[in-house]
């Protein structure tokens, strides 16, 4: 086993660490925009995963699917990162302006 196939090895064990993060925070986030920013993150460890490990086997079997999965991750995130930015935009109120008190004779 040479260095390089150990360094390989070991990106494959922390990917897959990394996949473990995401799927908790899938499983028990506490807001919406963390599930999906936990998918985006998943999509990019199993693309990075696919990568190494067809550059472990010396081989380009998935490389369709690691083409898939960067352009939904791509497109989702953008997607994602529109309606937040609309969704934050429409949430915010004008403050309502100051009235004055009734009864003191329209001065």
């Amino acid at each position: 086993m040479d260095v390089l196939e150990l360094a390989g090895w070991i990106s494959l064990v922390l990917l897959t660490i990394g996949a473990l993060g995401a799927l908790y925070r899938i499983v028990f986030g506490p807001a919406l925009l963390d599930r999906a920013i936990a998918v985006d993150v998943l999509l990019i460890v199993l693309s990075s995963g696919l990568t190494v490990w067809m550059a472990l086997h010396e081989s380009v079997h998935f490389i369709m699917l690691v083409v898939v999965a960067s352009l939904i991750g791509f497109i989702s995130s953008t997607t994602l990162a529109r309606f937040t930015v609309e969704g934050a935009q429409a949430n915010q109120t004008e403050p309502e302006p100051k009235q004055r008190p009734m009864g003191d004779g329209g001065r």
